[in-house]
């Protein structure tokens, strides 16, 4: 976790936890769901993948499945973690398919869009 993500926090309020090294994962490749100080960014919410969600993301233009090398993608398989942008998530909950939420990688300001208790809902770390 870099130094910028330990002093972010997560949407229980405890430090920001890494989501993803494998694949790497986060607006910035950085493995987290961070800011980094940054406005606009809004990759926040750290999600355990489904095949039900990936069908469904590729059915929206947001192909997360095809491998893109001059990104350093190898493109997601179902159960591997990402940051995903968070109205992508809000669009899949509406939808029925909003895949599990890893809390304690998901950053707070993704509150701005979702509440906790939708978060909490699609718990990954509290089932």
């Amino acid at each position: 976790m870099s130094e910028a993500a330990a002093v972010e926090k997560n949407v229980l309020g405890g430090p920001l936890l890494a989501c993803s090294y494998a694949p790497l994962t986060g607006y910035f490749r950085d493995g987290s769901c961070a800011c980094h100080g940054t406005e606009g960014v809004a990759h926040l919410v750290c999600v355990k993948v489904t095949e039900e969600f990936l069908e469904f993301s590729v059915s929206r233009g947001n192909d997360l499945v095809t491998p893109n090398p001059d990104f350093r993608f190898r493109g997601l398989k179902p159960g591997d973690r990402w940051c995903l942008h968070v109205l992508r998530w809000v669009e899949a909950l509406k939808s029925g398919v909003a895949p599990d939420v890893v809390l304690e990688a998901t950053h707070e300001a993704a509150l701005h869009f979702v509440s906790l208790e939708a978060l909490k809902a699609h718990a990954h770390d509290l089932q």
